[in-house]
């Protein structure tokens, strides 16, 4: 790299700048969590407004809003020495590395495959900042990760019904031969995009973007209405 010259700002005389070095970088991670008692008062969910409290009694359907969780996108190289390592040191879940795998476990963390290079991370929504930090101690250099909390939710979907709604909903094969528990894809849905996961026999998650949460709740409501629904507060 040659010298550059510039102008010092004060003098207003030319001087030689220093060669910068390129080799080295400085990364800042940010709790963009409020404090409990500001996040208590301030913060609303994407669904807050729709999703209130509701049991048509024998349901076939059950929605709940997952609100206010951790969301994380990360990406880099598997093949590259450590990072699959720093991954499961950092979540405590191993690394997916086979197409539209999902990895969960009994404390609210979860890891997905999106993509041979990125992955998305769900965790409790206090737990964000922290898992962050691990993983720019873990992979330092050899990854990225951003914070998108804010821009997504999470709709849990289950009852005896539930894939009746997925059916309506998605061109997905959401059979259980082709969509087992672990399973997760980006999907259209509802002429929308988002991410659909299966976590356990009897529910799936979708993972939605802020901007078409209402749209895709109502269309979920609607959906639902002839089989019975409830909804968890």
């Amino acid at each position: 790299m040659s010298d550059a010259t510039t102008l010092d700002p004060q003098a207003g005389a030319a001087v030689d700048a220093q060669p910068q070095d390129m080799t080295s970088s400085q990364t800042s991670v940010i709790d963009q969590r409020p404090t409990p008692e500001v996040h208590a008062q301030c913060a609303r969910s994407p669904l807050a407004h729709l999703f209130t409290a509701r049991d048509d009694g024998d349901a076939g359907v059950v929605l709940q809003e997952k609100a206010f969780l951790g969301h994380l996108t990360l990406r880099g190289d598997p093949a590259q020495p450590g990072f699959a390592e720093g991954v499961e040191a950092a979540l405590g879940l191993a690394l997916p590395l086979t197409p539209a795998t999902l990895h969960h476990n009994e404390d609210g963390r979860s890891i997905q495959w999106l993509s041979p290079d990125e992955w998305l991370i769900l965790v409790p929504g206090e737990e964000a900042f922290t898992v962050e930090k691990a993983l720019h101690e873990a992979l330092a250099g050899r990854y990225q990760v951003v914070n998108v909390s804010g821009g997504q939710t999470v709709i849990a979907l289950s009852g005896d019904q539930a894939r009746q709604v997925l059916m309506k909903s998605t061109p997905t094969d959401v059979h259980p031969r082709a969509f087992p528990v672990g399973r997760g894809v980006p999907a259209v849905f509802a002429k929308a995009t988002l991410v659909l996961r299966r976590v356990s026999e009897s529910e799936f998650e979708l993972v939605v973007r802020r901007s078409f949460a209402d749209y895709l709740g109502r269309w979920l409501l609607d959906a639902s209405e002839e089989f019975g629904v409830c909804i968890k507060a």
